[in-house]
């Protein structure tokens, strides 16, 4: 009889196309198998793009272990307390101005938004909204002076109404690369703007590092190029089924899709092999 496979101490796993389904729900099984995944003594950190203000959906299942990475690594949030921010990772303000210009340039049409630690703000050409907040050309929303002055910038967002997603990622990527780190989390040509630095693997590895969890003993979740440092990082990575191209290629093992629970699926087996 083969030995068991020893656990995983931590999974880390992204959500939007990962764990929750389609329609931003978390399935029975899927909230079954985190619970059981904590039980069994591993933690679970929810590790995605989303702003903070965006958790409340998943903070209930959550059970011993309360914290979350979000917004692509540059904020740590408290889940049990409230959405108390923990750490933040800031994209400094000179480098987003300097992002916007040369996006300008090299993508004319480009339309920006903000994502600060107190919320959102967006230029009134920019057509994807993602709650209230100021909407002003983003040279004000990014003025030291202006609305949100010593709140700190967690993601510039910019989106183009006809370039391809990968076309556009490749362009700002070898435009502006020196400045900040680009990557994308949806179908659009939407990029999502980070400090240099600062990914979901950066947060993900200084959190493990600080609680003696190795890569090796992580096992991450993802389908999007925004999960591809993490996936790369960790000792065992799965791709979910509707993943990009880039991650399937990329991971170390497969699962199935968001819709089909394949995150439940893994934890199932993980448990089951012990």
């Amino acid at each position: 009889m083969p030995p068991p496979v020893p656990l995983p101490r931590l999974i880390a796993t992204d959500l939007d196309g990962t764990l929750l389904r389609d329609d931003k729900t978390v399935s029975g099984r899927t909230v079954a198998a985190l619970a059981a995944a904590e039980e069994a003594g591993l933690a679970v950190v929810f590790v995605t793009g989303r702003p903070a203000r965006w958790m409340g959906l998943v903070a209930e299942h959550v059970h011993g272990h309360g914290m979350a990475i979000c917004a692509n690594g540059a904020a740590v949030v408290d889940l049990h307390r409230g959405l108390e921010l923990v750490e933040v990772c800031p994209l400094p303000l000179a480098d987003a101005v300097t992002i916007v210009g040369v996006l300008r340039t090299i993508a004319p049409g480009t339309a920006f938004a903000v994502e600060h630690t107190g919320g959102f703000g967006r230029e009134p050409g920019y057509p994807l909204h993602r709650g209230p907040g100021p909407i002003a050309p983003v040279e004000k929303l990014l003025a030291e002076d202006g609305e949100r002055a010593g709140d700190p910038l967690l993601k510039l967002l910019a989106y183009h109404p006809d370039l391809g997603a990968d076309e556009f990622l490749r362009a700002a990527r070898a435009g502006a690369g020196a400045h900040g780190e680009f990557t994308r989390s949806t179908s659009s040509a939407l990029l999502e703007v980070s400090g240099l630095g600062v990914s979901k693997a950066s947060t993900l590895a200084r959190y493990c590092g600080t609680r003696g969890i190795a890569a090796e003993e992580v096992v991450a979740f993802g389908d999007m190029p925004n999960d591809l440092e993490m996936l790369t990082w960790a000792g065992r990575s799965y791709a979910m089924a509707n993943a990009h191209p880039e991650v399937l290629a990329a991971t170390t093992d497969r699962t199935a899709a968001n819709e089909e629970d394949g995150v439940a699926l893994v934890i199932e087996q993980l448990l089951q092999g012990r």
